[in-house]
């Protein structure tokens, strides 16, 4: 972890960034892909794809590639993603912490909410992985029988209103909580927003005291 003499903390990797942004832009990609072949309403989405020909053939391996992107991301940050009691706290104080009446003391690199975030994702992503490859048209499909691709399109199109409900969230935070957006752009925070966001992380990388 860096630690520059300028009141600049790095908190996120290069590395760290660019699979961030690739991973929201599959997710963009996936989910308006989705919408136009979930319900016929939403097929003119195709229109921005190439059309619908194209945009089915690419949606799933678009899928693939979101799962080759995410899980060696999470893996890297599991240890910073590990359930603590202070993040208890942030749970019981959740509502209080949206309207600002409350502001946690012990938070470590990332809140309760973007640890919640984080272990969500990890078995939504797994299941639309695999039930993606169950409805897998015109390759893998027809070696399934259609009870179960029928199945497996229910739970994938509810995996994907999770993940959509999750990632809207997720992207609200960052906008709500000023420097979060900034800091997966640059790659760093402030000091001072550091202290005041994430105190025990603070401590962890400049070994003082918030």
């Amino acid at each position: 972890m860096s630690n520059r003499d300028d009141g600049i903390i790095l908190r996120h990797t290069e590395g760290e960034r660019v699979t961030h942004w690739a991973l929201a832009i599959a997710f963009v990609f996936l989910f308006l892909s989705g919408l136009a072949l979930f319900h016929p309403f939403f097929f003119w989405l195709s229109l921005l794809f190439g059309g619908g020909q194209f945009m089915r053939f690419i949606h799933p391996l678009a899928g693939v590639v979101l799962v080759f992107l995410f899980y060696p991301y999470a893996a890297r940050l599991w240890r910073d993603n590990r359930w603590l009691p202070a993040d208890q706290a942030w749970v019981t104080h959740m509502f209080q912490y949206m309207r600002k009446g409350y502001h946690p003391t012990d938070t470590g690199k990332y809140n309760a909410g973007q640890k919640l975030m984080y272990w969500s994702m990890i078995p939504i992503i797994a299941v639309l992985f695999l039930t993606g490859i169950v409805i897998w048209q015109p390759w893998i499909a027809p070696a399934f029988p259609p009870t179960l691709r029928r199945i497996a399109a229910l739970l994938h199109a509810a995996a994907a209103f999770a993940m959509f409900v999750g990632i809207g969230v997720h992207w609200y935070a960052a906008y709500w909580t000023r420097g979060s957006i900034r800091s997966m752009v640059h790659g760093t925070v402030t000091r001072a927003w550091a202290r005041f966001h994430h105190p025990a992380w603070y401590r962890e990388v400049t070994g003082k005291d918030p």
